[in-house]
């Protein structure tokens, strides 16, 4: 039992989680799991630190393709594929992740405002300075590189960029295809959004799972090189990478949730007067405009960092386990499965990792971080994929950056999306 009691998962004894486990699985087995918060949180959490610990355990996974993180997406794919957590709990884990409950929303907001508020502020300007421009490149050459192929493999210019390349960059499932599948409805006047939307679908999710491998095997092969910034993006004094030591403050941590989520408020806000601009990128916007110029007092930011360490620790893994449960359908990804839409993905994705990754080096930038923040974030789905990408290549602390790729670029798919749709479909 001493032996059991010193394994932890997650900061919790075996026999404990075993406990944990055991009641989880009888309170779903009598249909008796509260579809609320409570049920569902218990379901994320415990489901995802298990998986992940298995995934940071098994030899060939940890080392190759993933570790805990990607292990734990499918792993909780799985288990949604074969119906052994049942249909109605499925349901409630997507109406909990987005739809009524917002629970990514709610990891989003720690994230973004964290990350950004807990940047060094010179850091901060100088960093994003190069990395925009970076970010937009990487995209054109995507997009041409994508309809190359489609050009070479005879499947069309026009059907690659517009159901391959443009999803993949839209920006995810709820901010990008669903918005982008009704722009091509209306373009194409006759459309069917559904059915557009399934033709969509396979390129976000085959496209961020190969993102995620990207981003682990750059991260790993040029682990001990001078291209790593070990998640900075340019080269840094030592006072811009230090961080001070903060110690968590019950209060505080209040403060910095009440904090952070009226900063998503104000992004509602504005996407009310401004609907084709994300809330993420006015929040975003927000976050970085009273950073760079002083504005926030040291201890509110601090107490907003102290927030974003709290979920990071404790829901990162939950939300890992809610995108493989709810968000990734194997069945649609099957259909659409060709070898041509294989090599069609993978271009994008290479694309767009050796673009960044050249972009990066000529502008002092360190291409690690480059090629992971424009070139794989920009192949995956939004928010979630973000995390996925960035949890599987150690790199959470690029959030933000990732985020300003992720909505910038999305928020451009959407607007040419509705010109091209057009233009080669008349």
């Amino acid at each position: 039992m001493k032996k059991l009691k010193s394994i932890k998962i997650s900061g919790i004894s075996l026999p404990l989680y075993a406990f944990i486990m055991i009641v989880l699985a009888i309170v779903i087995t009598l249909g008796k799991l509260p579809l609320n918060m409570v049920g569902i949180t218990l379901l994320l959490v415990a489901l995802g630190h298990l998986l992940y610990y298995i995934g940071e355990k098994l030899p060939i996974m940890n080392a190759y393709l993933g570790g805990g993180s990607v292990f734990t997406l499918i792993g909780a794919t799985l288990l949604s594929t074969f119906h052994l957590i049942p249909t109605h709990v499925i349901g409630a884990v997507g109406k909990f992740m987005g739809g009524q409950f917002g629970f990514l929303d709610f990891y989003i907001a720690a994230l973004i405002c964290g990350s950004i508020l807990g940047m060094n502020r010179k850091l901060l300007i100088k960093a994003s300075t190069k990395f925009i421009p970076v970010a937009l490149i990487t995209m054109v050459v995507g997009f041409f590189a994508v309809g190359g192929m489609g050009m070479l493999l005879g499947k069309g210019f026009a059907h690659s960029v517009m159901y391959v390349s443009m999803p993949m960059m839209a920006g995810g499932i709820g901010a990008g295809i669903t918005p982008l599948s009704q722009v091509y409805a209306s373009g194409l006047f006759h459309g069917s959004q559904s059915a557009i939307f399934s033709q969509l679908a396979p390129a976000v999710t085959f496209g961020n799972i190969i993102a995620i491998i990207g981003a682990l095997s750059i991260s790993k092969v040029f682990a001990k090189t001078k291209y790593n910034g070990h998640g900075t993006l340019i080269t840094a004094t030592k006072e811009e990478l230090s961080k001070p030591k903060i110690v968590l403050d019950a209060q505080q941590i209040g403060v910095g949730l009440l904090f952070s989520f009226s900063l998503l408020m104000v992004g509602n806000i504005l996407n009310n007067f401004f609907p084709k601009v994300h809330e993420y990128a006015f929040m975003i916007i927000i976050v970085f405009i009273i950073k760079a110029t002083d504005t926030v007092p040291k201890k509110l930011e601090n107490a907003v960092v102290m927030f974003n360490q709290v979920i990071m620790t404790n829901l990162t893994h939950a939300v890992l386990a809610g995108i493989g449960l709810a968000l990734i359908d194997l069945k649609t990804l099957a259909s659409a499965f060709t070898w041509q839409f294989v090599v069609l993905c993978l271009t994008s994705v290479i694309a767009m990792g050796l673009t960044s990754w050249f972009l990066g080096l000529a502008l002092g930038m360190y291409p690690v971080e480059t090629a992971i923040g424009a070139g794989m974030i920009n192949n995956s789905m939004g928010g979630t994929g973000n995390i996925a990408v960035l949890s599987a290549s150690d790199r959470m602390e690029m959030i933000a950056f990732a985020q300003m790729a992720n909505r910038l670029c999305g928020a451009i798919v959407l607007i040419m999306g509705g010109i091209l749709i057009r233009f080669f479909y008349h």
